[in-house]
């Protein structure tokens, strides 16, 4: 079913998923369109953005953020057009910035809306490299991974929206780059359109030695986002003083207990002390929303100047919505995995 001017699909959170996320997690329902009131906004959701974090707003366990109510709209940036508007600061036709969620229409208050315009030239690529991803790779990697020329930089998920411009922020602050991605096509895409010196496939056999030979002369900079057997492979090449921002953990997020083995918490601190290592988690917003003005400064520039890469992988419908995010938690993205919910033009 195809989005209509007078209907609202949304996918509403169903039931909480244990481990993996299924058919039975998101419900699609149907309603009427909203109406706005005086002084809001109706939205019509274009671009809906797939990300990690959602598998962990699915569950009730502490977090740095409320959980989706069982029965709520799931929730989710996008990019919307104004449909209808009875606030002053926007006009019909107006793109924005919002989070809409998973549903077709929202209405908005015009609080926390980010405005692009009436003619954005790349209106998706606010969900991505100029959206929360990119700034999530600039911000952890220059506010705590602190670059220096001819360090060495790890960078793990190196195709994804986070790891691809890592990466190549790092190149252009002049580090050496080693990524590490699953399969080869992937690997390949890393050196030859990134400019990676390096990126290993993580399904082939080995890893820790070959990232060993990859990095011989230790690891100074390790952007952590997805943990497990890759984390496994990096802790013990990194240098004295090494820098670890840790912005996600997703080979986890689908986990409902410990994985199997001795306890190695005292060894990892033992890591930490020994080495004096700086690993500091961060949400982007919480903690770097001041420095966005910088980032897009900068990000526009590198863009502009064919300094940096962008792979965006558009899938057509909110009914795929749910089996493309389940295949993103499962890392079948090859870029920035968005759905296009409807069309451009009004």
């Amino acid at each position: 079913m195809t989005q209509t001017h007078d209907s609202n699909r949304r996918f509403v959170l169903a039931q909480r998923p244990q481990g993996e996320p299924d058919a039975d997690t998101l419900r699609l329902e149907e309603a009427a369109r909203p109406e706005p009131g005086e002084g809001e906004i109706l939205l019509r959701t274009v671009f809906l953005s797939l990300d990690p974090y959602m598998r962990g707003r699915m569950s009730d366990a502490p977090s740095y953020a409320a959980p989706v109510e069982v029965g709520e709209t799931m929730v989710g940036g996008t990019v919307a057009r104004v449909v209808e508007s009875r606030h002053d600061g926007f006009a019909e036709g107006d793109w924005v910035v919002s989070f809409n969620g998973w549903q077709d229409y929202a209405i908005s208050d015009g609080k926390e809306l980010v405005k692009l315009g009436a003619t954005p030239e790349h209106p998706s690529w606010a969900l991505g490299i100029l959206g929360m991803p990119g700034f999530t790779a600039w911000a952890g990697l220059t506010q705590i991974g602190a670059p220096k020329t001819g360090e060495t930089l790890v960078v793990a998920a190196a195709t994804g929206p986070v790891g691809a411009t890592v990466g190549q922020i790092g190149k252009i602050l002049g580090c050496r780059v080693v990524g590490i991605a699953g399969g080869q096509e992937k690997c390949a895409y890393g050196v030859d359109e990134l400019g990676f010196d390096a990126c290993l496939d993580h399904k082939a056999d080995d890893l820790k030695g070959r990232l060993k030979e990859a990095c011989p002369d230790g690891i100074d900079i390790y952007f952590e986002n997805v943990g497990g057997k890759v984390l496994d492979a990096v802790i013990p090449l990194l240098n004295r003083e090494a820098r670890v921002p840790v912005c996600g953990l997703v080979s986890q997020y689908n986990a409902t207990a410990l994985p199997d083995g001795p306890d190695r918490m005292n060894w990892l601190m033992g890591q930490i002390l020994r080495k004096q290592l700086t690993v500091r988690g961060f949400i982007i917003f919480q903690n770097f929303s001041h420095l966005y003005p910088e980032f897009a400064k900068a990000m526009t520039g590198w863009i502009g100047a064919g300094r940096i890469s962008y792979r965006e992988e558009m899938i057509d419908g909110l009914e795929a919505a749910p089996q493309a995010f389940i295949g993103l938690l499962r890392g079948e993205n090859f870029g920035k995995r968005v759905i296009r919910v409807g069309p451009d033009q009004l």
